[in-house]
């Protein structure tokens, strides 16, 4: 049992600071209702650089200026709702971890499903017993 703790006391102490390392001091909001608000609507948002990180654990620079920009929005008083729509008016669907099912964005949901069926299809037809062809089996 001590064991299990010691080993995700220092799994917490090895990826915790990887995780906090993207977020800057100098980008922490002096309101904590607000930098919540910020750190969630953050995770919600696609790094466009490293596209599979949100920008809320993105070290890119990209990344920082898109925190900043939410930061900046919602201290003017923008909602949540207001700010995702905002990002997304300027870098269209993409930015979104979750982008909305539309016809516009099904190359975005059916692109992963495309891929592991072709991939499947690959393994079936390298596993298939293969056909000799020509004569020179019985004699």
């Amino acid at each position: 049992m001590k064991l299990n703790s010691l080993l995700c006391a220092l799994a917490f102490a090895f990826f915790l600071p990887a995780a906090a390392m993207a977020v800057q001091p100098d980008e922490i909001l002096p309101d904590p209702a607000l930098e919540m608000r910020a750190r969630a609507i953050s995770q919600q948002l696609r790094c466009l650089v490293c596209q599979g990180e949100d920008i809320d654990e993105s070290a890119a620079g990209l990344a920082r200026d898109l925190r900043l920009l939410v930061r900046e929005r919602l201290v003017k008083g923008d909602s949540d709702a207001q700010v995702i729509e905002f990002v997304r008016g300027r870098y269209g669907d993409y930015v979104l971890m979750k982008p909305p099912l539309a016809p516009r964005t099904w190359l975005l949901w059916l692109t992963p499903a495309a891929v592991l069926l072709a991939g499947f299809a690959v393994v079936l037809r390298m596993m298939r017993p293969r056909r000799k062809s020509g004569a020179g089996g019985a004699a």
